[in-house]
């Protein structure tokens, strides 16, 4: 699929319609700019999914137009799918110091860091391609180092926002460059393409200062071990719990590899101040006493293998949870993780456990990284674009976007919800959205990637489901005959010992089946392996309302 010459194409592979596996991109004649490549977790129902994924056929298409991946922040939904981008697609990447170093995190993992061309920006840079040039300016988030982004282009200016928020009071004294962005919106902004995590919600995100002193009066009142979860990435809190463990005298160790990948990267860079001596090892924890030890981990969104998850179940090498320990959820549910959470907490109370949970104006342990309504409804103001796009977000959230930017004075014609793949073309400064180009979920398997499609989770659904049976025959080459079998073995369906009678109807069934295909369709085994599973799968619907997938294997000797 070729682009319309001379004109500018905006769209998204990834992040709109969605919550995760952000990526978008700006094309504007010969050139294509990437913004932001992301992963998302699977849910239940995408079974042996490790991660997912953008559809880059596009890109690599057009890949000699690819100028570079420029990256707004450091958090996984826009960091996460960069290794498997930059294995198909050779690019120069552009982030800023704490964004760069979990980045190379990830490229080492993966053994591409030496082949990876990496450029630090900040605030202040400026980026030079053929026919655009970008600037940046800061914005508030709960990771360090975030970066809106300004698109000069010939067709007008075109705006990234990134994830964003407007804290006055930020933990490490670094605000929002609000002069800079009402500078772009004075020059006059085209295209706004604006998050839209929080649009449901009214007022203003309070800031992330206020966290910390309801995590220190936690850990003043705590009589024993304390612990704490929070994502490893929101490196602010992660300060906050450090000085509480430093003004209450206790000791910090990390659980968890992301958490230890984060907090070490952070130091590295400055963005993370921990007193020396301060951290501990996890095999250092029980040779402390309980009320001088804080533990800091990974699993407040009730992961399976995440620190906490295996703490709550006692399957912990170095650490244990015991009663009157305190244990704090410094962080909210994801939609869709509820259940997970859940099922940690019951566990906890289980091990006797004070457990401190909740939504965070609840409890006043968390609060959002994400921009609400009339933080929403600033930046519009701010930027003033004829154009606006809602990104980031289902929906529902981009749906009340729109609302948002109307009431700010936007024309509702020129406001427009795209799915991932839609295009919004502009020439001579009018957009329109007429075409799509190809995207989609691609679905990493272990080592696979993209290997994994419809049939083999279908597969994979039939087996957790309802099992499987496998029929084992022996044939004669020679005149088709059974010579042993059929064995059947059964997993997840029934078990043997207990049926012996539905297994002996199955074996019946099958010798049945066998003989009389034999002598209308001769000896041809795919005949026979659909005959055995059509006759088969009829029967035990019939018998036990259950479908599990049945495997005939014939041998011939």
């Amino acid at each position: 699929m070729t682009t319309i010459e001379n004109s500018l194409s905006i769209f998204a592979l990834g992040g709109v319609n969605e919550i995760g596996k952000n990526m978008y991109v700006l094309e504007v004649e010969n050139d294509i700019v990437v913004i932001d490549c992301g992963s998302k977790f699977p849910d239940e129902s995408l079974l042996g999914i490790d991660l997912i994924i953008q559809d880059i056929s596009y890109l690599k298409e057009n890949q000699e137009k690819i100028r570079g991946l420029v990256v707004t922040h450091g958090h996984e939904d826009h960091i996460g799918g960069i290794p498997y981008l930059l294995k198909q697609l050779n690019m120069p990447v552009y982030a800023t110091r704490l964004t760069m170093g979990l980045i190379e995190i990830k490229l080492k993992e993966h053994r591409i860091l030496r082949e990876t061309e990496i450029h630090l920006i900040d605030s202040k840079s400026v980026l030079t391609f053929n026919s655009m040039k970008c600037t940046f300016f800061k914005t508030n988030h709960s990771i360090p180092d975030c970066l809106g982004i300004a698109f000069e282009t010939p067709e007008g200016i075109i705006v990234h926002t990134g994830d964003f928020k407007f804290d006055l009071t930020p933990v490490n004294d670094e605000y929002a460059d609000i002069h800079q962005m009402a500078e772009i919106g004075k020059n006059g902004v085209l295209v706004l393409l604006s998050e839209s995590t929080n649009a449901e919600r009214p007022g203003s995100t309070p800031s992330e200062s206020l966290v910390g002193g309801h995590i220190e009066d936690a850990f003043r009142k705590a009589n024993r071990k304390v612990f704490i979860s929070t994502f490893a990435s929101n490196v602010h809190r992660v300060q906050q719990v450090v000085d509480a463990a430093q003004k209450t005298n206790r000791k910090l160790a990390l659980l968890g590899r992301s958490m230890v990948n984060v907090v070490s990267v952070a130091m590295e860079q400055g963005y993370l101040n921990v007193p020396e001596g301060m951290l501990i090892e996890a095999h250092e924890i029980g040779g402390m006493d309980p009320e001088r030890v804080a533990i800091l981990c990974t699993g407040s969104q009730g992961e399976p293998m995440a620190a906490l998850s295996r703490l709550s179940s006692s399957n912990y090498r170095h650490a244990s949870i015991l009663p009157e320990d305190t244990v704090i959820f410094a962080s909210s549910p994801i939609p869709g993780n509820e259940r997970n959470v859940s099922k940690v907490i019951d566990n906890l109370y289980l091990l006797g456990a004070k457990v401190i949970y909740g939504s965070g104006s609840a409890t006043g342990m968390h609060v959002s990284g994400h921009a609400q309504q009339e933080e929403l409804k600033l930046m519009l103001t701010l930027m003033k674009p004829k154009y606006f796009i809602p990104i980031h977000g289902e929906y529902r959230m981009l749906h009340q976007h729109r609302q948002l930017a109307e009431s700010v004075g936007i024309e509702r014609e020129n406001i427009f919800i795209i799915n991932n793949g839609d295009v919004v073309d502009v020439n001579n400064s009018l957009a329109r959205q007429t075409r799509k180009i190809p995207s989609g979920n691609i679905f990493v398997d272990g080592l696979g990637i993209g290997d994994v499609g419809n049939m083999v989770l279908r597969d994979r659904k039939l087996l957790s489901e309802d099992g499987m049976i496998v029929i084992v025959i022996t044939l004669s080459k020679s005149d088709g005959e059974i010579i042993t079998g059929p064995d059947t073995i059964s997993r997840g369906f029934v078990y043997a010992r207990d049926s012996e009678e539905l297994m002996n109807e199955i074996n019946q069934l099958v010798i049945t089946t066998v003989n009389t295909t034999r002598s209308s369709s001769g000896n041809q085994r795919s005949v026979l392996k659909q005959s055995v599973k059509a006759t088969l799968g009829k029967f035990l619907y019939t018998k036990t309302k259950k479908r599990p997938m049945i495997l005939p294997i014939i041998i011939e000797v």
